[in-house]
């Protein structure tokens, strides 16, 4: 069973920051190579001075300059490809974001177009319009009634509010307790002590 899996596609910002971490690789282990450099010189310029070749020990730590000047230089480099790679990075987020913006932006427009301000306007006539009939039913049947119906109304919404708030109190006629004692076999007597136990603990 080959399940396909989904492979990202390597674009030319991803290609271009693989090469830059490429260089700042070799740039960092050039700088190892020349901080070895630095060391070896230094131990053979102490040589040469303990063994009274001044001059020797004068070229040893002249190298040691020169190797020093170029690991400053290597610094700056590294500084440089290190800037440059967070920078493309932080571009790329940009991007994203923007894209996720852009995405977002076009729903809200699409929503939008469902939810025109003449659609709202509509409906909010239409409720206001299904109100006022509601209000106008309501007013026609409580003009048709006398003023005793109209009493009657009302008295009998009172008695249907005080049984809403009234509980009714239900009999209930619970089976008697038996006198016998009941046959346990050997199994549910080990049952039972087992269920006294557990209720103890």
């Amino acid at each position: 069973m080959g399940s396909s899996q989904s492979t990202q596609k390597i674009t030319a910002q991803d290609r271009a920051i693989l090469d830059l971490k490429l260089q700042r690789d070799k740039l960092k282990q050039y700088q190892k190579k020349i901080q070895g450099v630095l060391d070896r010189e230094q131990e053979i310029a102490k040589s040469h001075l303990a063994a009274g070749r001044k001059d020797r020990a004068v070229i040893a730590l002249r190298r040691r300059k020169y190797q020093q000047s170029l690991l400053l230089k290597t610094d700056g480099q590294l500084e440089n490809l290190e800037q440059l790679v967070s920078t493309i990075e932080f571009s790329l987020v940009e991007v994203s974001v923007l894209h996720g913006l852009k995405q977002g932006n076009e729903v809200l427009k699409e929503i939008h177009k469902e939810m025109s301000i003449e659609s709202v306007e509509k409906l909010m006539e239409e409720t206001q319009e299904a109100r006022e009939y509601q209000r106008e039913v309501g007013d026609l049947l409580a003009n048709q009634l006398t003023l005793d119906e109209e009493d009657a109304v009302q008295a009998e919404l009172r008695e249907l509010q005080a049984q809403a708030v009234r509980l009714p109190i239900v009999q209930v006629e619970l089976p008697s307790a038996p006198t016998t004692q009941p046959v346990v076999s050997e199994g549910d007597q080990c049952a039972v002590a087992l269920l006294h136990f557990l209720i103890r603990c």
